[in-house]
């Protein structure tokens, strides 16, 4: 199993920047891709990114171009790099590992972007 914990959420202007982390751990070795999902209050779940083990990282098209997702192995961390940020990208932002086990997910972390 693997459990996953993320951070770096809050509040940042429109036009600004924000660094989530999803720090992972447990059967860490298994995880075959990490992802980054968001949902906003009466919306549903929006996938954003994701980075496989091995391959290229995909996007949402509604980020494609401002949201970078990225992973350090080194310190078991999945990163997503949120720039230009705009007040609909305002949600949770949860992160998802799949591995042999099935899927697991993080607790969330909040982005609001508001002036």
């Amino acid at each position: 199993q693997v459990q996953l914990v993320e951070s770096g959420g809050g509040l940042v202007q429109p036009g600004g920047s924000l660094r989530l982390s999803c720090a992972a751990s447990g059967s860490i070795s298994g995880i075959e891709v990490m992802e980054w999902y968001r949902q906003a209050p009466g919306i549903q779940r929006e996938f954003i990114a994701r980075i496989p083990s091995l391959g290229e990282p995909d996007y949402a098209d509604s980020v494609q171009g401002r949201f970078a997702i990225s992973k350090d192995n080194a310190k078991n961390t999945a990163y997503l790099q949120m720039n230009n940020l705009k007040p609909e990208d305002t949600a949770v932002y949860s992160c998802r590992a799949i591995g042999p086990w099935g899927l697991t997910w993080g607790q969330g972390t909040q982005v609001t972007v508001s002036s």
